[in-house]
């Protein structure tokens, strides 16, 4: 015996890809203190080590309590073939829905942001049709029935010409809450196309960027000065009252010390539901990003709120069960000037235990009696978690009676994305982010902007040639039996 150990717990093995050729490659995941790793040995390019959490207590939680069994579409889109991650999809390796579908009208925008996942900007001046994007609207219907959340998205969606008659087509659809991704300048500079929006309520939010309060921080990320455009946009929004989520990618060093004063803007702002944090990824444009210097994990992001405001405690800000590495979400009730959490109240089996990830609240008095009972004294944990457990989820779809109403909701959610230093694949088949394709694929947010988008086609196509595929494709029928 030497009694030599090594210096961190090898907590488990992973598949990865090589952050430079993109091949899979073994991995494990290690936890030393409260870091956790994923170390990965490409045998071209050596060994890359990658922090994916700082928070080792809160990570194990979310991958060994915050479980639940995978929950399919109705339909898969593309056979197995090659082998995940190189058959999006969806295909029948994948293991959740989609619970938030992104469908992009163009790829032209007003802007040139630096950090721009799909390298959108005024140079690229194609739209879509409204014929192809009627048919990727339906290939969403197809998969979901009824599809949770639907994101009109782009390069900038409101530029499309035919932005409204998107909406109708959209509207027409079961579609529980439709979403448009907007960085806000057409809201801003014209109030009248902001009354307009108006009409679309209710099931109808708006995805606003919001990344600071701070001019020096837009244009670093965005490329522009948009503090006053901002706020003007969120002047015209709640003139009508018009559901709003402020959307803000955060970068290590450069806005990470804002986020608990930009919840508690949020939270004067009557329009606004609540805040979607995105820690930055490397993929697309991303001018001047250096992984080992920029990057943020969920935990980071999820401490730093924690630290910086005290609307919140640990036992609120909890993961979310669908897909626990990427995603993490607290609840709360506006009540005049008051915010009170409530997901503290349910309990971790209640939410791996319920039915399909989507907000689903009785439209009558049912509602009014479950929220007394979470502040009655006479309920013990159990059953205030009861009470509650249909208002929780990652997503926004909240249709609530009489005075109880989904102005009431304030949610703060955290939303990391996969990028190739990052890349597990275990997470990687539970991603419920997807995004519509013309010819009715639907591929995980993640994997579309490593493998599908643009020219990363073609590296693809490379690596699905080094592979021999299977001599049958594997069907559902045949993964599933």
């Amino acid at each position: 015996m030497t009694g030599k150990v090594r210096p961190y717990l090898f907590y488990d093995s992973a598949v990865s890809i090589c952050a430079t050729c993109l091949r899979r490659v073994e991995a494990k995941i290690l936890i030393k203190g409260d870091d956790v790793f994923l170390e990965k040995w490409c045998p071209e390019h050596g060994r890359e080590r990658v922090l994916i959490a700082d928070d080792a207590a809160y990570y194990r939680k979310s991958r060994e309590v915050f479980i639940k069994a995978p929950e399919m579409p109705l339909r898969f889109n593309t056979p197995q073939h090659w082998g995940c991650p190189y058959d999006c999809g969806l295909c029948p390796e994948h293991m959740q829905h989609s619970c938030l579908t992104l469908v992009e009208l163009t790829d032209h925008c007003n802007l040139k942001c630096p950090v721009c996942y799909a390298g959108s900007g005024p140079h690229r001046t194609g739209f879509r049709d409204l014929a192809t994007i009627e048919r990727m609207l339906d290939a969403v219907v197809a998969n979901e029935g009824e599809p949770d959340v639907v994101q009109l998205s782009g390069g900038e969606p409101t530029l499309h010409p035919q932005f409204f008659d998107v909406l109708d087509a959209a509207k027409r659809r079961p579609i529980r809450h439709l979403m448009v991704n907007t960085n806000g300048l057409r809201i801003a500079k014209e109030p009248e196309f902001a009354a307009r929006l108006a009409e679309y309520q209710p099931g109808f939010e708006l995805y606003l960027q919001f990344d600071s309060l701070r001019d020096e921080v837009h244009q670093e990320l965005r490329g522009a000065r948009l503090r006053d455009i901002r706020l003007r946009a969120l002047e015209n929004l709640n003139r009508h009252d018009i559901s709003t989520t402020l959307v803000v990618t955060v970068k290590k060093g450069l806005n990470d010390g804002e986020l608990g004063e930009i919840i508690d803007f949020a939270l004067q702002q009557p329009c606004v539901r609540g805040v979607t944090f995105q820690p930055i990824q490397d993929a697309g444009r991303n001018e001047n990003f250096d992984p080992a210097k920029h990057r943020l994990t969920l935990s980071e992001v999820r401490r730093r709120i924690l630290e910086q405001t005290p609307r919140f405690a640990p036992e609120d800000l909890i993961p979310v069960p669908c897909n626990p590495d990427c995603l993490a979400m607290a609840y709360a009730l506006k009540l005049g000037n008051d915010v009170v959490p409530l997901t503290r109240f349910v309990s971790p089996q209640t939410l791996v235990e319920a039915g399909r990830n989507t907000i689903v609240v009785e439209r009558d008095e049912g509602l009014r009696a479950k929220v007394f009972e979470l502040f009655a004294t006479n309920h013990s944990p159990e059953s205030q978690a009861c009470s509650l457990s249909d208002l929780l989820c990652c997503l926004p779809q909240v249709q609530a009676p009489q005075d109880w109403t989904y102005r009431n909701v304030f949610r703060v959610l955290i939303m990391q994305f996969i990028d190739a230093h990052s890349f597990d694949l275990r997470a990687v088949k539970k991603s419920c982010v997807h995004i519509a394709q013309p010819d009715g694929r639907i591929i995980p947010f993640d994997t579309f902007n490593l493998f599908y988008r643009d020219e990363q086609a073609q590296r693809l196509q490379q690596l699905r040639d080094e592979i021999r595929p299977a001599p049958v494709a594997t069907l559902i029928e045949e993964a599933d039996a």
